[in-house]
Order: C-alpha cells, then sequence, then structure tokens
C-alpha cells in the first residue's frame, strides 16, 4: 500500500533534490540556488523554497564537513572567521524572508537567483585574476549567508567563488566554506522552524531522498565530466527558470 504523502508533487520534489544534489557533487556549489529555483518554478512560496531546501542541505552539508575535516581540507584560522558571521547572517535573512510577503519577493527572489546563474555562467567562461586574500572575510561571511538565506542557495558561489577569485588555495577554500555552511544552513533552518514551522516536511524528506540519490553519482561525475560545459549549462538553467518564475509573477505566461 502506497503512503499518502507520496504523491506525483512528492515525486517532483525528489527528481528536484536529485538534480541539484547531480549539480553540487559534479561543481562543489549551485545546490541551493539549483534546487530553490526548481522549486520556484514549481510554483512553491520562497519562504517554503528557502526553508525546505536548507532544512534537506543540512543533511548533506554535514556529511560534507565531516568528510572535509578528515582529509584535512580545513583551515581552522578561516573555518574560525566566517563561522560567526555566517550564523548571524543566515539568521538575519531566513528572518526577513519569513516575516516579508512571498508574493512581492517571488520577482526579487528571481532577480537574485538571475545575479547567480550569471556568476556560474561566467566562471563557466573565463578564469578569474587570482589576488592575494587580505581583508573582509567577515562581512563576506555574513552578506553571502544572509542572501543565501534569502535566495534559498548562494552561499557557494558568492562566498567561495570570491575566496578563489583572491587567490585563496581551491581545496583548503573548498574545505572550509563546506564545514561552515553545516552551520548557515542548521541556524536558517532553526530559524524558519521558530518562525514558519515544520508544516512542509514532505517537501524536505523528498528533497533529501533525491540528494542521497544522486551523491554517489554525483561523485563519479566530477572527475568525469568538464567542469567549465556544466557551469555554463548549470548557468544557463538557472537564469531560465528564474527568467520563466518572473515572466508568470507578471502575467506574461
Amino acid at each position: 500500500m502506497t503512503p499518502d504523502f507520496i504523491t506525483a508533487d512528492f515525486i517532483e520534489y525528489v527528481v528536484i533534490g536529485f538534480c541539484a544534489q547531480l549539480v553540487d557533487g559534479a561543481l562543489g556549489m549551485a545546490y541551493g540556488v539549483t534546487a530553490t529555483s526548481l522549486l520556484l518554478g514549481a510554483g512553491v512560496p520562497p519562504v517554503v523554497a528557502s526553508a525546505t531546501v536548507h532544512a534537506a542541505e543540512c543533511f548533506t552539508t554535514g556529511a560534507s564537513a565531516v568528510s572535509h575535516h578528515a582529509f584535512g581540507n580545513i583551515d581552522k584560522a578561516l573555518f574560525k572567521r566566517l563561522l560567526l558571521p555566517g550564523i548571524v547572517g543566515a539568521a538575519v535573512g531566513a528572518y526577513l524572508l519569513s516575516v516579508l510577503p512571498g508574493d512581492a519577493m517571488k520577482p526579487w527572489i528571481s532577480g537574485y537567483l538571475i545575479v547567480m546563474g550569471i556568476v556560474v555562467l561566467m566562471k563557466g567562461f573565463r578564469e578569474f585574476p587570482p589576488r592575494r586574500v587580505t581583508s573582509h572575510v567577515q562581512p563576506l561571511g555574513f552578506v553571502g549567508a544572509m542572501l543565501d538565506a534569502i535566495g534559498g542557495g548562494g552561499w557557494g558561489p558568492i562566498v567561495a567563488s570570491t575566496l578563489l577569485a583572491r587567490g585563496s588555495e581551491f581545496r583548503i577554500t573548498v574545505g572550509s566554506v563546506n564545514a561552515v555552511e553545516f552551520f548557515v544552513t542548521l541556524t536558517a533552518s532553526i530559524t524558519f522552524i521558530l518562525t514558519i514551522g515544520l508544516g512542509y516536511w514532505p517537501v524536505i524528506l523528498g528533497l533529501a531522498l533525491g540528494g542521497v540519490a544522486a551523491a554517489p553519482l554525483g561523485a563519479w561525475l566530477v572527475k568525469r565530466v568538464p567542469v567549465k560545459p556544466m557551469m555554463v549549462l548549470v548557468g544557463l538553467l538557472i537564469i531560465g527558470l528564474s527568467l520563466r518564475t518572473l515572466a508568470l509573477h507578471f502575467g506574461l505566461l
């Protein structure tokens, strides 16, 4: 007998979680923006999309943090500088999104996701000149976490991309940023639960199941699929879905 929660919508959430984790596993970023773009395109309100994505992401980021720690990919100094600003920024962003009207926020969230799509797209076409990381790590962590909570994703594209563009070592940057991301997603999830409750567990379960199923495939793809063409495709997907959401919001479709 099929459980009541296994509906067409639930299967769609599983597929969305699978696709988002596949992208994240192959690129090391864009789980949040991919999942949120797909959920908004499916008609899920912005606050629900961000809340459920962050709740599901707690499982994947927790496993990622443990793995990076085991392989020695975390720089303690960078971790500590990002941690507190990231936690505060996530709480502020989640609270702002929970008290603002969802319909009014939809075009703004879509606009933000278009910008994130352009960032991913640009990284597929060019190399950013390296520069030495000297300052502004704490403000970067705060802004990255706040926009991540408001937009349902963006911590990796904003924080990791900026640090890498400044010349930070790739392995240490990815490991440290991924480790802090667990605390960012956990803080955002707790804030969402305190403000809007936990009434959307089928969405969370669907995203988590899809993500867990895709994780091994993503790890396999990361060594075999050319990264830059994938980034171009993901950037175009995020931009296209966000433009569709804007068109629907303004009655153009």
